[in-house]
């Protein structure tokens, strides 16, 4: 039902998806430059405009769809079952996310050569972590309303 706590979990998990499409993932540095890498891509930190140095859309997407995803979730409340496979389908998203996060940091390395290269990680970082684990939690809530109702049903 839309009333569970299963749907704050998943609210929660859109909400924070949504932020993070706006907030920095990691500051990079490479060589004397720094760059700011967010869901969009690494932009310079320069104080006028900043500049997209390589652009990262499939994260933007992935993190959209993740978003998205956990919304549609919500109203799949009637099929407890597909709503329990959706969770863990967007489970693996978010771990499809940090793999992703790792590509585009080792070809931003690749691109540096010789340079000196480091990231320092932002909260925005955290932020699919801790989906991951709300996720697992609406999953148990809606095993448990699932098995609630069979209960039930074995009663009539």
């Amino acid at each position: 039902m839309i009333q569970r706590i299963q749907t704050v979990y998943l609210l929660i998990i859109s909400v924070l998806m949504i932020v993070l499409l706006f907030l920095p993932l990691a500051t990079v540095q490479v060589g004397e430059t720094f760059y700011s890498f967010n869901a969009a891509g690494l932009y310079t930190m320069l104080a006028e405009e900043p500049e997209l140095v390589f652009p990262a859309w499939g994260l933007f997407i992935l993190t959209a769809a993740i978003a998205i995803l956990a919304l549609v979730i919500i109203f799949l409340f009637k099929r407890r079952i597909l709503q329990i496979r959706m969770c863990v389908f967007n489970a693996l998203l978010m771990i499809g996310f940090y793999a992703l996060f790792a590509i585009i940091l080792w070809k931003v390395k690749e691109g540096a050569g010789l340079e000196a290269f480091s990231f320092t990680g932002q909260i925005g970082l955290t932020f699919p972590f801790i989906c991951i684990i709300l996720d697992y939690l609406a999953i148990r809530n809606i095993g448990a309303d699932e098995a609630l109702v069979r209960s039930l049903e074995r009663l009539r």
